[in-house]
């Protein structure tokens, strides 16, 4: 299992209206695979959202981005101009974490 951390630097003001264009499309690019997560910044960076997806591996991965690349309502609409920066990040879960959820998944 691999997951994508996706963060976008916004300019100050522009979250909620990422935040709309992220509702409006996801139904969209659930289609392909379901997000893990997505948030916003409070405490630390600002003006950040981050998205996470989760993926069996890099060419799932691959192969699910070519998919929802071509959907017309992927990727969402945000306001152009009003993102500053974009970072992608592929993490690994530690050797012990399925093992970890799955115990506290059965309480």
């Amino acid at each position: 299992m691999i997951y994508e951390v996706r963060t976008y630097d916004l300019k100050a003001g522009a979250v909620p209206q990422a935040e709309e264009a992220f509702a409006e499309a996801l139904p969209h690019r659930e289609k392909y695979s379901p997000i893990a997560a997505l948030w916003h910044t409070e405490i630390g960076p600002l003006n950040q959202i981050i998205h996470v997806w989760g993926y069996k591996d890099i060419d799932e991965r691959t192969k699910i981005r070519e998919a929802a690349g071509k959907d017309p309502n992927w990727p969402p609409k945000i306001t152009p101009g009003n993102i500053l920066n974009m970072n992608s990040e592929i993490w690994t879960p530690g050797s012990f974490y399925e093992r970890t959820w799955r115990a506290s998944a059965s309480r």
